[in-house]
């Protein structure tokens, strides 16, 4: 369908906002991206109260101030991941590793690829997501994350180009089933983020800090289907500015029952994102409703907060 005018709107306050940053190095434009999506928090109240609701449930030991502060910072880390992997899309593999510190983990990813076997690289909504992909690609590894179209046709095809000219090769969803198995074969990389329940796509329910989350099993299917390798990616900011790229593999387990060895798989996932969730709080995209989806027999304790 061709786009609208909210669609074209919409596409022209994008291009606005990131060209008035793109004036500024990335660490100032990150910084003032921030400052302007926390306003998002306050004072225009954007989900807000989902927001918080998430925040204290997964943390009911925390007090109303320490939830409002993790509240800012995961509005102003919005704000940092739109911008900064457009303005790095700009410039060479180079720029983006320079805002990387050292990674005592990048051996996990590198050990299978090293023997010519595939990877799958599953992450969550933490950190600068865009830049987790970046990293590996800048590190020559050819990475091929699957991307959920967007609704508006214009910032759709605008994120895959700021993609792609990070080095990453793009995927829509709907390619998955026929791509990924040949990605694999070749010796490359195939990226999924695993935290977001989208409708149409197979999932399963996993525990998330206590209550039952729809989770994607897309990672784990492929992955139990080819004997390939599980590594949760991340890259999370430092207090110095810079990131840290984090890698953990998660262990994929073959009893001969495939629907329990692909939930298992999803669910060491969950908890080992959960495990980073904690370490960098203010870091996670707490706006998405994570536990809006689970199964009708969920105890009303452990419903969506």
């Amino acid at each position: 369908m061709p786009p609208t005018l909210v669609h074209r709107l919409e596409y022209a306050a994008l291009r606005v906002f990131s060209g008035a940053l793109s004036l500024l190095n990335v660490r100032r434009a990150s910084r003032a991206a921030g400052a302007f999506t926390e306003l998002g928090y306050s004072p225009l109240g954007i989900r807000r109260g989902v927001t918080e609701r998430q925040i204290a449930a997964a943390f009911p030991e925390w007090s109303a101030k320490k939830v409002e502060d993790v509240a800012r910072e995961s509005y102003r880390n919005l704000g940092r991941v739109a911008i900064e992997a457009t303005l790095l899309s700009r410039g060479t593999a180079t720029d983006v590793l320079d805002l990387f510190g050292p990674s005592p983990t990048w051996s996990v990813v590198e050990g299978p690829l090293a023997k010519g076997r595939g990877v799958i690289l599953v992450a969550g909504h933490l950190g600068n997501w865009e830049l987790s992909g970046a990293y590996v690609a800048a590190r020559g590894v050819p990475v091929h994350p699957i991307a959920r179209g967007m609704s508006n046709p214009l910032s759709d095809a605008y994120f895959r180009r700021t993609r792609e000219r990070l080095g990453m090769h793009i995927m829509h969803d709907q390619e998955a089933v026929r791509r990924v198995p040949r990605v694999l074969r070749d010796g490359h990389a195939v990226g999924f983020l695993s935290d977001q329940a989208t409708v149409g796509l197979a999932s399963t329910f996993v525990p998330f800090f206590g209550r039952p989350a729809k989770t994607p099993r897309g990672a784990a299917v492929f992955a139990l289907r080819g004997n390939y390798p599980v590594v949760m990616i991340h890259a999370v900011r430092q207090p110095d500015g810079l990131y840290e790229f984090i890698a953990e593999e998660i262990p994929v387990t073959h009893t001969g029952d495939r629907e329990r060895d692909v939930d298992g798989v999803m669910l060491r996932f969950s908890q080992a994102l959960e495990r980073m969730v904690r370490k960098y709080p203010g870091q996670y995209f707490w706006q998405h409703r994570r536990w809006k989806h689970q199964p009708d027999d969920t105890p009303p304790e452990l419903r969506e907060p």
